[in-house]
Formats: C-alpha cells, structure tokens, sequence
C-alpha cells in the first residue's frame, strides 16, 4: 500500500526559516529550565505530511554507526555535558551484559575513544561480566575492568568519578553507588514507560507548533495505552478494538483533512523496554479480536524474559524516505540535549509503514547518504523534533527522581 499526500514539510519549510531567531531563543529557555539528557538517541519517520519521533532512547548503543566527525562533535558535546556534574577525571561505563553483540561492544569502543579524545580516564564494566578480561568489537577488542558494587562501586581497586549507563536497567535498578550516574537510574526500563515520553514532549509539540501556526499533529505521533493484561482478557480486548477503531477513525478524518491516501495504521508495542520480540501493526480493531495465542505471546515477550503488561498503541507513521530501493528512517544521536550526529536505519525487506528495527536492518553513515534529496531537512524539521524529544526526556528525568 503507497501512503500519498502534500510534501507540507516542503511547503512549510519557510515558517521554520523565518522563526529561527525565536525557536533558537525559545529552545535556550527551556534547556535552562530542564537537566537535558546527558545522551540519547530518538528514530525519526518522514512522511512528507508529518514528521515525527517515534521511539526516544535514554542509553543509545549505536556510537559505531555515525560518520567519525560527526561522532568527534558529539564527544565533544557529551563531555561538556559530564563536566557539568563537577571535577570528572575516571568515568566508569556500566554496560549492558550481551557482550557477545559484537555490534555492541564496537559501540563501547567507540564511546570509550570518544570520551578519552576528551582527557578522561575510561573503564568499563560489571558485576557479570567480572572475569572476563576483554571482548571482542567488529574492528578490535574492548577491555573489561574487575566491577563490585558493594557500599559504593569499585572498579579494578579505584573508585570512578561518575559512571555513564550504556544499560538499559530493565530488570531493577542499580543500587546508590556513592558517585554521580549518567543518566539517572530512575529511566530505565524497570520503571520508565515508553508512553511517559509522549506524555512528556506533547506540551513542548505544542509549544513549537503554536510559534510556526501549524497543526501539532504534523510534528507529532498519536497514541494511548492498552493497561493490566488487557489483551489477555476477552472482554478488555473487545473494549479495546472499539477504541482502536475510534482512533482509527480520528486518524482517517487527519488523513481526509491534507488529502493523504492509504490506510490509517497502528503498532501496538510494549510499553516498558525494548527488545520486544514483537510488534503489532494492526488496521483495525478486528485485528485485535483476532489475534493468535502465538502472536500474543510473541508480543508479550520481552527482554531478559521480561513479561509486558501494557501497551502503546501507536499510529504509524510511512516513511517517505528511500535510497537504493531500500526505506530508511533516520537516527539522531544528542548529547547535552542537542542533535549532533545521524546515520539511517535502512531495510530492503520492509515497507513505508513498516518497523524497520528488525534483524534485516542496515546503518548507514550520514556521509554516503549526502546526495539524497531529503538529507536537507535534518537541518530542520528532522533536527527540530530530535531536540524537542530531548526536552521531553528531560522532564521525564525529573518527573520520576
């Protein structure tokens, strides 16, 4: 099915020029009010119509998939950040343990050299992984340093400035550790919900959109949140398709308003965490009256065999973005609530509406996507919501402490 409608980015693109002043202006105001996130990383989906971010990411884990430069200007950033927070010499990594991810462990790599370009004295580590002396990347090996956690944390015999979470915490959170960590414990997935987000960065949509007099849904993704086992219930889930088809129809009546044509579509994904085995997309609220045991327990399944009690129910959002007949959505990478880096996320196997965070997925580097037609807009519309949801992200933090 091919989504169609107004290039309005394109069309607006104007307002934006116009308003730089004030959206700069504006954006300094709120970054003084609000501790922006040390990092993060958000997924982008350009539909020409719309512009949206999709999935914010507290502890990115993709460091190896940006262009050098772009990663220079954003260890750059990251360590303005982290001094901050006081006189940092010894920064501890706490990674996640799947360390035989040697796509991961190259994005420990490339953290690690990034904020040792900057003068600190880096480690890494934890407790499950103590005995391990190193592991190996895609283009080399990380050492791994002896961690305890035990009144306090200790690394090979020292004790570290500051400890920088590259882990997602699903399963509980860390203990107080009797230094500063970055970002705070209280975003990780054993307490933060993907819709807390939304939630967050709505007013700041709002906002920005108030300034360029555009319709907030343009900048925006719609959803609402399926709680307590509701798809387990057959009761709760009949409830649920009628206000799935209700939100469908809000959608639809979007879709009538800019003249879009295709089908209004949802993803129902876990609320709490990532590495879900499965996401839902749906089109109406049948397809949730019909859905199989097998799928359900796909859905339900998440990381560290976690089970999801809620749901996000999601519009989707097409990607009008290709290269090389393959869809791509691009990735932002921030630091000090800024976007400094991108690459692309690429899936020859998907479609425009379709997840493309799957094992098929490719990255692209910001430099080999130059000649395409769309790479203009990160200046803009793309970078525009990236820092919007680093605002959002922002209040999350201090919402939850």
């Amino acid at each position: 099915m091919e989504y169609q409608g107004p290039d309005l980015l394109s069309a607006l693109q104007s307002r934006i020029d116009s308003h730089q002043q004030e959206i700069s202006d504006w954006f300094a105001e709120k970054r003084a009010g609000i501790a922006v996130p040390v990092y993060g990383s958000v997924d982008v989906r350009d539909a020409n119509w719309k512009v949206a971010v999709v999935d914010a990411n507290q502890y990115p884990a993709g460091f190896n998939n940006l262009d050098a430069s772009d990663a220079d200007r954003l260890g750059e950033h990251l360590s303005d950040a982290i001094r901050a927070h006081g006189d940092i010499h010894h920064i501890h990594i706490y990674p996640e343990s799947h360390t035989r991810n040697a796509g991961y462990v190259e994005n420990l790599r490339t953290l690690v050299r990034l904020l040792s370009e900057q003068g600190y004295a880096i480690t890494v580590g934890n407790p499950e992984l103590n005995g391990i002396d190193s592991v190996e990347g895609l283009n080399g090996s990380l050492s791994l340093h002896e961690t305890t956690i035990e009144d306090g944390i200790d690394v090979a015999g020292a004790t570290p400035d500051l400890v920088l979470l590259n882990n997602d915490l699903t399963e509980a959170a860390l203990p107080d550790l009797g230094v500063p960590i970055l970002p705070p414990v209280e975003m990780g997935w054993h307490r933060r919900r993907k819709s807390d987000h939304f939630r967050a960065v709505q007013p700041f949509i709002d906002e920005i959109a108030a300034i360029l007099d555009v319709d907030p849904w343009l900048l925006g993704t719609h959803w609402f949140v399926s709680e307590d086992k509701c798809l387990e219930k057959d009761t709760c889930r009949i409830l649920l398709a009628a206000e799935v088809d209700e939100f469908l129809k809000h959608l639809q009546e979007k879709y009538d308003e800019y003249g879009i044509t295709g089908q209004p579509t949802l993803f129902v994904k876990n609320d709490a965490g990532t590495y879900g085995l499965g996401i839902l997309e749906i089109t109406s609220g049948q397809d949730l009256l019909e859905l199989s045991n097998r799928k359900m327990k796909r859905l339900s399944y998440g990381k560290g065999g976690m089970t999801a009690e809620d749901f996000l129910l999601q519009e989707g959002i097409p990607s009008s973005l290709s290269w090389n007949d393959m869809v791509v959505e691009p990735v932002a990478y921030c630091a000090n609530g800024k976007a400094l880096a991108w690459f692309y996320r690429a899936n020859a196997k998907k479609g425009e509406m379709s997840n493309l965070n799957s094992p098929s997925s490719t990255f692209i580097a910001h430099r080999d996507m130059e000649e395409a037609t769309f790479t203009s807009r990160i200046s803009s519309w793309h970078m525009l919501v990236a820092e919007l949801a680093m605002l959002g992200m922002g209040t999350e933090a201090q919402s939850v402490k």
